[in-house]
């Protein structure tokens, strides 16, 4: 049995940034409820919590299993791989994770910022993108930025 609940999945730019003929990838918000671990007795974890090496601290429920944020939501692609030597439930390599009040408070527009940096990996912002006459685009990254000025040069990226 599983410990993730799916809250949602959406298509995000593989690479973290949209433009023309860019691939796209299932990103995935997983849900790890409030009881899960949870050293509230009788939620079934008394003898400690298997979960502590891998996600944020348990949280402290109600008599029932509740509580007002779930304790994790791990957010993973379409190819992400459930299942270490240490624990079936754990996610090597989320691109996220956030405790579940972390989650809450989060705008939609913060939680996407840190999901495309996340995919974007290493590779510098794409800062727009050319298109030309005979069909082809050029992608334009951002440097990193020039001190606190916040501004940035632009790299040019290969005619594809």
């Amino acid at each position: 049995m599983s410990i993730y609940a799916t809250l949602w999945t959406l298509k995000f730019p593989k690479e973290g940034d949209e433009h023309s003929g860019c691939e796209w990838i299932e990103v995935r918000a997983q849900a790890v409820p409030a009881h899960v671990g949870s050293p509230t007795p009788g939620c079934g974890y008394e003898g400690g919590d298997p979960y502590a090496a891998f996600l944020p601290p348990p949280v402290v429920t109600d008599a029932d299993g509740n509580a007002p944020f779930y304790r994790a939501v791990v957010i993973v692609t379409e190819y992400s791989i459930k299942g270490t030597e240490r624990s079936g439930q754990e996610y090597p390599s989320p691109l996220l994770l956030l405790t579940g009040e972390e989650y809450a408070r989060m705008t939609f527009h913060d939680l996407h910022d840190r999901i495309c940096d996340a995919l974007r990996g290493n590779r510098a912002p794409v800062a727009m993108e050319i298109l030309l006459p005979d069909g082809t685009h050029r992608v334009i990254r951002q440097e990193k930025s020039l001190g606190d000025s916040g501004t940035a040069q632009a790299e040019v990226g290969p005619v594809q």
